[in-house]
């Protein structure tokens, strides 16, 4: 990414799928955060057609995916006025502070857990801690937007983001 100037002189972040933790990086590519995040309960790597126009009720588990892929991504609000990073509008993906679910989610110990293995719950958004969003997302993204690259859990690099981008 940092090679190809492919966030054309944006901020940028990565989200690791496997490892459940996004990284920010500033226009330069300079790392400047890390955080444990929580993703779409089903594993995944393509959102189900039409996703973003239906109901939350109407999403089966199996259909919960974070897609990856290469996202324009800018800060903006969601339905409730909280602020939020689209990172694709049109399936309602965002990268937003966690919300708090229901106690049996417990979504904050599950940000908090020293492994991966419990960070799967959300509908398909990127939940990170609010500390997080407001001290390294916030400010990067602000300006001009930025690039959001979510990693591939079970399909190639070359498939998601085009041949010879592993060799990059």
């Amino acid at each position: 990414m940092i090679a190809t100037k492919d966030s054309h002189g944006r901020p940028f972040a990565i989200v690791d799928k496997v490892a459940a933790q996004v990284l920010v990086f500033d226009a330069d590519g300079t790392p400047r955060a890390r955080s444990a995040a929580l993703l779409g309960l089903a594993r995944g790597d393509r959102s189900v057609p039409g996703i973003g126009d239906r109901p939350l009720a109407t999403i089966t588990p199996a259909e919960r995916t974070t897609p990856a892929g290469r996202f324009d991504a800018e800060l903006g609000t969601n339905t409730a006025g909280h602020k939020i990073l689209w990172v694709h509008y049109a399936d309602a993906i965002s990268l937003h502070p966690v919300v708090a679910g229901t106690a049996r989610d417990r979504r904050r110990e599950r940000l908090a857990s020293p492994t991966a293995a419990d960070n799967r719950i959300s509908f398909g958004c990127i939940n990170v801690p609010p500390e997080f969003f407001a001290d390294s997302v916030e400010p990067l993204f602000r300006s001009d937007g930025g690039v959001v690259y979510i990693l591939p859990e079970q399909l190639s690099l070359a498939e998601v983001f085009g041949p010879g981008v592993a060799g990059r």
